[in-house]
């Protein structure tokens, strides 16, 4: 029986399908740790902005009670604009217990801002999402005065929260993939080294079929792993062909 070796199955070494294998491996876990990391950190950052978010509105109802019951509209306009000026904050406005918003910074206060809500919803803090100029915003509502005077509400940039979660998550994520490129390094030239003698024992075969039997193994042939015993085999077929070629020549 004659095994035909094609091209395509010479193209692939042992090494080099045992790297292949181990390059992926590490490359698909580190793609889910690196997701897992971004989902675990991102909700949590997330939160915290969303705890942010809410210590931000919740000053602004403190702050604005006492005008709110006074109805003093310039010192409520001049204090949403100075909360405005805070990082992330795109827009303050404040309602008054029947839902009129009577201080704001946004100019012609607009329409998609409203919201329809119950009295005992106004009683309560409430955060939404929704788009606002193009770009998501996150606004958290509360009460004055436990909602009996009105609402405060704050609206945060989605850009911005999502740019500060990559800000922090960037460097991690970096890190992570050093590491794995060191896995890798390491790994190739660990199996590098562990083929070394399979490589070692292909060329002394290919050696022998060509009729070259004097190729030392140079192996540990007294290894007990399946190296070994290829090593083992490999030697006594050398030494048999080479005994039975000496008899030959002899005859």
């Amino acid at each position: 029986m004659v095994v035909k070796v094609t091209q395509s199955s010479q193209g692939f070494s042992l090494t080099w399908k045992v790297t292949t294998g181990l390059v992926s491996m590490i490359t698909l876990l580190g793609l889910l740790i690196m997701t897992v990391i971004y989902q675990l950190t991102g909700g949590a950052l997330r939160d915290q902005f969303d705890q942010r978010a809410l210590a931000i509105a919740t000053n602004l109802s403190d702050d604005a009670a006492a005008d709110v019951v006074r109805k003093n509209v310039l010192e409520l306009s001049a204090l949403v604009r100075k909360y405005t000026l805070l990082q992330g904050v795109e827009y303050a406005f404040i309602e008054d217990d029947k839902g009129t918003v009577i201080a704001h910074t946004l100019g012609n206060f607009p329409p998609e801002l409203k919201e329809t809500v119950s009295n005992q919803g106004r009683l309560q803090t409430r955060r939404r999402a929704l788009r606002f100029r193009e770009n998501m915003v996150y606004e958290t509502s509360v009460p004055v005065l436990g909602g009996q005077v009105g609402t405060a509400h704050l609206g945060m940039r989605g850009d911005f929260v999502e740019r500060e979660i990559r800000r922090a998550l960037l460097p991690m994520i970096g890190i992570i993939a050093v590491i794995l490129l060191g896995g890798i390094v390491i790994s190739s030239v660990f199996v590098s080294v562990m083929t070394r003698p399979m490589r070692r024992l292909r060329y002394v075969a290919e050696s022998m079929s060509k009729g070259d039997l004097d190729t030392p193994l140079i192996l540990d042939i007294g290894s007990h792993d399946e190296i070994g015993d290829l090593a083992c085999s490999l030697e006594r077929m050398r030494s048999s062909l080479k005994a039975a070629m000496s008899r030959f020549s002899d005859g």
